[in-house]
């Protein structure tokens, strides 16, 4: 997340949040700020549905503005707890910056669209909420207020795979995340909504390409 100043305005007018872009600035734009926002990696559905670049003009949000003003206050002058501040800060403009870049439809497939989707949105949340909850194709369809035969057509139109198949990722997605805190496999499979440590590591293995165990914290237990 960069917060720079383009205009030679002597304070933050632009927001930019890099999902994946390493780029260098233009010359002539000033770094009032930056950090490194975590959300799991690129593996992460909501970050891998993100453009290159989510860019928002603070002069069009007073929101963002004040929260940037802040993190640009807190970096320039050191205080008691500042690391903790800025963390944050920076977490609540990333998630605004997300939502703003939802609201105006920067992107049309995948996971922001259809959180952007007035019907398909709920359901999708639920999922993110009770990754481990059993769910059925007639309860997600529910949710969404669809037949179950419109609701799997328009998730698969609007998001780009199945209801199952989506689940599915964003369970092995948090799944890695808790191997990687040490974790057991079997423990992470119960969680994260898989029937058998056996299971998880099959599906884990197909889209990761390496068994869990390459992904437990070095000392975790695997049984």
């Amino acid at each position: 997340m960069l917060i720079i100043d383009a205009d030679c305005a002597g304070r933050p007018t632009h927001l930019l949040y890099r999902a994946r872009s390493n780029e260098t600035l233009p010359q002539g734009v000033k770094l009032c700020a930056a950090a490194r926002v975590d959300f799991g990696g690129s593996a992460n559905p909501l970050i891998g549905a993100l453009p290159e670049e989510v860019s928002v003009s603070l002069a069009e949000e007073p929101q963002l503005l004040g929260l940037a003003e802040l993190i640009t206050a807190e970096v320039e002058t050191a205080r008691c707890g500042g690391s903790s501040v800025q963390a944050r800060l920076c977490e609540v403009v990333v998630v605004l910056a997300i939502r703003k870049a939802i609201a105006i439809g920067t992107v049309d497939a995948g996971l922001l669209a259809g959180l952007a989707h007035p019907r398909l949105s709920a359901s999708l949340i639920a999922m993110h909420d009770e990754p481990a909850r059993k769910w059925q194709i007639a309860d997600l369809a529910a949710i969404s207020g669809m037949s179950r035969g419109q609701f799997t057509a328009i998730f698969k139109q609007i998001v780009g795979e199945s209801p199952g198949a989506y689940l599915n990722g964003w369970r092995l997605v948090l799944g890695r995340a808790r191997l990687g805190s040490g974790e057991s496999v079997k423990s992470v499979a119960a969680a994260v909504g898989f029937g058998s440590a056996a299971a998880f590591s099959r599906a884990y293995s197909r889209r990761f390409g390496h068994a869990p165990s390459q992904s437990a914290m070095p000392g975790g237990m695997l049984e």
